[in-house]
């Protein structure tokens, strides 16, 4: 078939069925790949219950460690993306996994605060490349009309980390006494020691862009590199392409303030949540198998939620509504007398957390290109980072100590998931006024 002469329907069909293909080979990849990502960075929250008493920290200084993380992460973000940029996917995220995973292995050796703090802090610095970069080569393979769904396969893999994770790393934390270890020490060791062989086998596997894809015939290749060109250039043409313009677009700054109160909420449950549900008394084991409901829920959601943006070509008020519910659900948590209600509160927060970031990351490239996409996609995960996963920890630790109880902090967290809500709606209104219309690409339909 000569993809030249088809009619708009073939057309149609031969776009759906490269997309499949790529997503195929793509997708679950760089989902198991961020399942170990998101895995590492907050293992910590099961760690923590036997842990904190045995290296000495109090709930301040245990928050201020998994907040740490962030410092790391936010600082190392932005030269992280250009590089993968400019070396390629495939060499740049292997040797992140690889110095990621033996440092996650590392903290099992923690001895006090102060050698927790300095893993935190380097592990931060290994990791803080992976997910804007994922981001960014996602870009590169999927046009934007699809972006949107296949970015909520791959950030499945957050809310699947914690079902699957939560029953492995109690079960891990019940091997207390083995090999004179302690339950937490063979949990960050079985944890990253597997991301550090998954770092070798991405040299093999991923491949870097369309035009190097000897897994496509040659007619699909041709056709996936001529449409990315063509966005590119129709970004290039109408959006922004330099670094100084993604640094002083205040689309940019908004972003990130919506994504800090979803990162909030997701870091709030996933360092967290282990310990508020430990005091309803539960076994190390049935406390992984209830962590993992709320989670179950995200997972199923969250997709449905993508597939429905991408259907209605709409962004804003799929991120404003999810960040409503998340802040409802978070609201409803702190209130919770009971397992039942905390669970239930749990999940609703789950699903809108983890729901609005897929339309919310499909929204930079919409007016961002070439380096200015890499620059402003490192940027809104550097700073809603800072907030939500540096800030919020401490927060929540910090109001822990002071109440004697997380619902303090779980109001906190609301807060700052209804503020995302607001913030996104009113990107919407920008949008109206001509810098962006909303659910729409500068290259197309999203």
């Amino acid at each position: 078939m000569s993809f030249a002469t088809v009619g708009p329907q073939d057309d149609t069909t031969f776009e759906r069925s490269v997309v499949r293909k790529v997503s195929r080979r793509i997708t679950p990849f760089i989902i198991l790949l961020y399942f170990m990502s998101f895995l590492n960075r907050v293992n910590v929250g099961f760690a923590g219950i036997t842990m904190n008493h045995d290296i000495g920290l109090t709930q301040a200084m245990f928050g201020f460690g998994a907040g740490i993380f962030f410092v790391g992460y936010i600082a190392a973000g932005m030269p992280s993306n250009l590089a993968l940029q400019r070396v390629g996917a495939r060499r740049w995220i292997a040797l992140l996994m690889v110095v990621w995973g033996l440092l996650s292995a590392a903290t099992a050796f923690a001895s006090g605060p102060t050698s927790f703090y300095t893993l935190r802090f380097v592990l931060g610095l290994a990791e803080a490349g992976f997910f804007p970069g994922i981001i960014l080569y996602l870009s590169y393979w999927f046009p934007a009309r699809h972006r949107a769904f296949v970015t909520a396969m791959f950030m499945a893999a957050a809310p699947l980390s914690n079902m699957i994770g939560s029953p492995i790393s109690g079960a891990l934390m019940d091997l207390n006494g083995v090999a004179h270890l302690h339950g937490w020490q063979w949990l960050f060791i079985a944890e990253g020691l597997p991301t550090v062989l998954l770092g070798i086998a991405t040299l093999f596997f991923l491949t870097d862009k369309p035009e190097d894809a000897r897994w496509l015939a040659p007619q699909e290749r041709q056709w996936l590199s001529r449409e990315m060109q063509r966005e590119r250039d129709a970004r290039a043409a109408q959006g922004k392409s330099s670094i100084w313009d993604a640094v002083k677009d205040s689309r940019v700054l908004l972003l990130s303030l919506v994504y800090a109160g979803t990162s909030t909420g997701l870091y709030a449950i996933g360092i967290w949540a282990p310990m508020i549900i430990h005091r309803f008394g539960f076994s190390y084991f049935e406390l992984g198998l209830v962590n993992a409901i709320p989670n179950l829920f995200a997972v199923v959601t969250m997709v449905l939620w993508a597939r429905n943006s991408d259907r209605t070509n709409e962004r804003r008020l799929h991120v404003a509504i999810a960040c409503l519910a998340a802040g409802i659900g978070m609201l409803m948590s702190g209130h919770a007398t009971s397992a039942l209600v905390l669970i239930i509160g749990l999940s609703i927060a789950n699903f809108g957390i983890n729901a609005a970031k897929p339309p919310l990351w499909s929204m930079p490239t919409q007016f961002l290109s070439g380096s200015a996409a890499a620059t402003g996609i490192a940027l809104i995960n550097a700073m809603g980072s800072l907030i939500g996963g540096t800030i919020g920890p401490m927060v929540i630790g910090r109001l822990r100590d002071m109440s004697g109880d997380y619902s303090l902090g779980l109001y906190f967290v609301s807060a700052t998931l209804l503020v995302s809500a607001v913030l996104s709606y009113s990107f919407g209104l920008r949008a109206r006024r001509g810098e962006l219309q909303p659910g729409t690409d500068t290259a197309g339909p999203c």
